[in-house]
Parts: structure tokens; C-alpha cells; sequence
């Protein structure tokens, strides 16, 4: 009998236990984890799709001539990347926000969690907000989803020397679709992390985490935040600077 219980206690300290480190992760954190790897295999699969098909074209559109103008400015061209820029900037802002947050959260300090957080969900609408006028200024310039630009003049203005006409609009459908697919899909989960943002303001505003003496949905949102700031920045690389 006494050698059964010695057998048990043994178990119970093995690493697989649940015990101390590196176990010892919060459930909740954890499965956060989980979702954002396989969030990270999703966009993975979709930016390799992508560079498949542009080193693969004969022709694909350049980035400085598609990305050289400011929406809601006279600027039209000479200015390639100024525009994504000023988005990635606020992204990246809204990121550090966050970190704020989450150490604000870490001394209880409800106020400065509330200031940082309302800061986050203000970058993540600007940020939205500038990508929704990227594509309305890219539709008018012919570049839509499942369409291939038809206007020959305006569109071999995009491209660095003289491919045919036939890899013209074809590279151009292709970077159209990719372009507004993937780019649609990293806007969409900055869409949900302000929903859910918003969502954690108001528990931190009516006192939730303040009763429960810990602020961890706080550090579980920011892990999500930051993701879609990582993400964003291999998005950037591939769309606007390769």
C-alpha cells in the first residue's frame, strides 16, 4: 500500500503533472496560442500562394507605380509607399498601445488600462478607416476582384517595361484578387480585435477586472493585437515592398 501511494506522489511531480514551469500557463492564454498558430498556418498558406504566382508571372504589376499616390490629396504619383506607410505607422502605434495596456493591467491601474485601451481601439479605426480608401482609390484606378482591367492605357502604366498586353491583364487579375483576398482577411481581424477591444473597455470601464483582481483578458486581447500587427508587416513586405 505504502509503495502505491510513493508511486502516486512520484507522478504528481513529473513535468506532465501540470505543474511548475513549463506548464504552468493559463488555460485561456494557452488556447490563444493554439487559435493564433493556426491563424498564422491560414495567412502563411495564402502570402506563399501569392509569391508562387508573382515569381512565376512574366509580368507582374510594381509596387512603386500601383502604391505612388495619397488618397483624398492632389498627390497622383511620385510618392510610392507614403500612404501604406502612414497605415503601418498607426498599426504599429496601436501595438504599442497595447503594451501599455497590458502593463498598466499588471499594477491594477484601471485608469491608465481604460486611457491605453480607448488609444488601441482609435489606431485599429484610423487603420481601417485609410484601407478603406486604398481600395476605393485602387477600384477606380481598374484594380477589383474577379475583373481584368480592360483600360490598356491606364493599365500598362503600372508595370516596368513593355509585357504583352495578354500578361498585362492577366498578372493584374491575379494581384487584383490576392491583393484584396488577403489583405481583405488581415482587415477583418483588425475588425474583430477593435469589436473585442471595445468589448474588454467596457468590462475594464464597469469594474469587471477590477473585482476579479486581475486584468489577463487584458494580456490575452494583446496577444491577438499583436499578431495582427505581425502579420501586417509580412503583408507590407510582400504586397508593397518585393
Amino acid at each position: 500500500m505504502s509503495a502505491t501511494v510513493s508511486q502516486i506522489d512520484e507522478l504528481k511531480t513529473t513535468p506532465w503533472s501540470g505543474g511548475k514551469s513549463p506548464f504552468n500557463i493559463e488555460y485561456g492564454k494557452m488556447m490563444m496560442w493554439f487559435f493564433l498558430l493556426s491563424d498564422a498556418f491560414t495567412f502563411s498558406s495564402l502570402l506563399i500562394s501569392y509569391g508562387a504566382l508573382r515569381f512565376s508571372a512574366s509580368a507582374w504589376p510594381a509596387a512603386d507605380k500601383v502604391f505612388q499616390s495619397v488618397p483624398l490629396t492632389s498627390i497622383e504619383q511620385g510618392a510610392p509607399l507614403v500612404f501604406v506607410g502612414i497605415m503601418t505607422f498607426i498599426l504599429i502605434m496601436s501595438s504599442v498601445t497595447m503594451v501599455l495596456a497590458v502593463e498598466a493591467g499588471h499594477r491594477n491601474a484601471k485608469k491608465e488600462v481604460l486611457g491605453w485601451m480607448v488609444a488601441t481601439i482609435i489606431g485599429g479605426l484610423m487603420f481601417l478607416g485609410c484601407q478603406a480608401l486604398e481600395w476605393t482609390h485602387l477600384h477606380h484606378e481598374g484594380f477589383w476582384w474577379s475583373s481584368i482591367p480592360t483600360n490598356l492605357e491606364t493599365l500598362k502604366e503600372f508595370f516596368h517595361g513593355e509585357p504583352a498586353v495578354a500578361a498585362q491583364q492577366m498578372s493584374a487579375h491575379q494581384f487584383a484578387n490576392l491583393f484584396f483576398t488577403i489583405t481583405g482577411f488581415h482587415g477583418f481581424h483588425v475588425f474583430s480585435g477593435v469589436i473585442i477591444n471595445i468589448i474588454i473597455t467596457i468590462n475594464v470601464l464597469v469594474g469587471t477586472y477590477e473585482r476579479r483582481g486581475s486584468y489577463l483578458m487584458v494580456e490575452k486581447v494583446g496577444l491577438y493585437w499583436h499578431f495582427v500587427d505581425l502579420v501586417w508587416v509580412f503583408v507590407f513586405t510582400f504586397f508593397y515592398l518585393v
